[in-house]
Formats: structure tokens, sequence, C-alpha cells
């Protein structure tokens, strides 16, 4: 169950939260439809990072 859920909402998380960080640092303090466009994109490119690192997992647990 872990590495069904929680694994992959854990690495999605951190990577939101680095993004936040970046994006902080980057830019001005936003307001209204900017904050929600970057919420989406943060949480899109976390779930791609997250798919990449837990196939690049099971790659290694097939080659032994």
């Amino acid at each position: 169950m872990f590495r069904n859920f929680l694994l992959p909402a854990s690495l999605t998380g951190l990577f939101c939260a680095g993004f936040a960080v970046v994006v902080d640092t980057i830019l001005p303090p936003l307001m209204g439809l900017n904050v929600a466009i970057i919420a989406a994109i943060s949480g899109f490119c976390g779930s791609i990072f997250a798919r990449i690192i837990l196939r690049r997992q099971e790659r290694r647990e097939k080659d032994g």
C-alpha cells in the first residue's frame, strides 16, 4: 500500500515544496490566478517526477 499511494504522494509533495521555494525566490509575491497556475504546474511536474523515480526503482528491482 505504501508504494502504491503514499510514496508517489510523498515524492510529489517534496517536489512541490522545492518548486515553491524556487518560485518564491525568483518571482515577487503573486496574487490571484497566477498562484493557481503555478500550483497546477507544480503538481503536474511533481507527479511526473514521482513517476520517473518510481519507474527507476522498479527497473532496478527487476534487474536485480
